[in-house]
C-alpha cells in the first residue's frame, strides 16, 4: 500500500474512496513515568517516551492502512499524524488520510 503525505501521486489518476484513520492510546508504567519525571527536572531527552510515541505512530499507521485495504484502496494520500494527551502519562496518536483507488 502506497502511503504519502501529498495530495497527489505523480503519474497516477485515482478516485477517492473516503477518509481512513487509525489510532492508539499508549502510556508508560509507573517506574518509567517516575524516571521521566525526574529527567524533566534536569532536562534532556525522554527516551522511553520517544520510543513509546514512535511505536504508537507505527500502530496507528498500520490500523489506518488496514482500514484502507478493507475499502479496496491502492493508496492513502494526504496522510497526517496528530497527538493529544488523554491523561497524565498517556497519549493518543491518530493517523488519518484519504483512501484512493487507481483508475
Amino acid at each position: 500500500m502506497l502511503v504519502v503525505t501529498t495530495e497527489t501521486i505523480t503519474g497516477k489518476n485515482f478516485e477517492m474512496l473516503g477518509i481512513v484513520s487509525g489510532n492508539t492510546v499508549r502510556s508508560k508504567n509507573f517506574v518509567k513515568d517516575f524516571g521521566a519525571g525526574m529527567k524533566s527536572i534536569v532536562g534532556g531527552e525522554l527516551g522511553s517516551y520517544q520510543k513509546m510515541l514512535a511505536e504508537a505512530r507505527e500502530i496507528a499507521l498500520q490500523r489506518m492502512v488496514a482500514q484502507a485495504q478493507q475499502m479496496g484502496a491502492d493508496a492513502v494520500v494526504n496522510v497526517r499524524f496528530s497527538s493529544s494527551a488523554i491523561v497524565q502519562g498517556a497519549a493518543e496518536i491518530v493517523a488519518s488520510g484519504t483512501a484512493v483507488r487507481f483508475i
